[in-house]
């Protein structure tokens, strides 16, 4: 966004890299008193530039460790047909990151599950099931060498 400052780059950086920094420690980063700073980080909440704060979580941890990647084409590229797929995908919680794309697949998505059973059992009940689908091609991450949860803001 071409009309954020160097605090707000500076604010919108320390929140993407510590989500529970207080206030006050955020003023103090940034070069700002609490107040000035609080207005500046609920200015950015209110225009949609910070979406909101959530928790890192380990994905082998909390017993999901395969991430499957899956390209989709689809029969046709009509609105009705993206829009029909969006809808469904958006209700499915085992796709956490889905993305338009270009070239000669239509759609790739992150499906992350606890095995090859599970990833089996959501293409079966759900993907498959889908109207207007042409093919899944699906490939199968052997490790996570980076993931980065902090955009380059510069």
């Amino acid at each position: 966004m071409s009309d954020l400052d160097a605090i707000d780059r500076k604010i919108i950086a320390a929140v993407q890299s510590d989500g529970r920094i207080s206030v006050a420690d955020l003023a103090a980063r940034v070069g700002l008193s609490p107040s000035p700073c609080a207005r500046r980080l609920r200015l950015l909440e209110d225009r949609g530039v910070i979406k909101g704060y959530a928790a890192v979580v380990d994905q082998k941890r909390v017993g999901l460790p395969v991430s499957a990647f899956a390209s989709i084409k689809l029969e046709r590229q009509r609105e009705e047909d993206l829009d029909r797929f969006a809808k469904a995908v958006a209700r499915w919680p085992e796709v956490v990151d889905c993305y338009l794309m270009t070239g000669q697949r239509d759609y790739l998505m992150r499906i992350v599950v606890r095995d090859l059973e599970a990833y089996e059992a959501f293409i079966k009940s759900k993907l498959t099931r889908l109207d207007g689908i042409a093919s899944i091609e699906t490939s199968f991450a052997l490790d996570q060498v980076k993931r980065a949860e902090v955009l380059p803001i510069g």
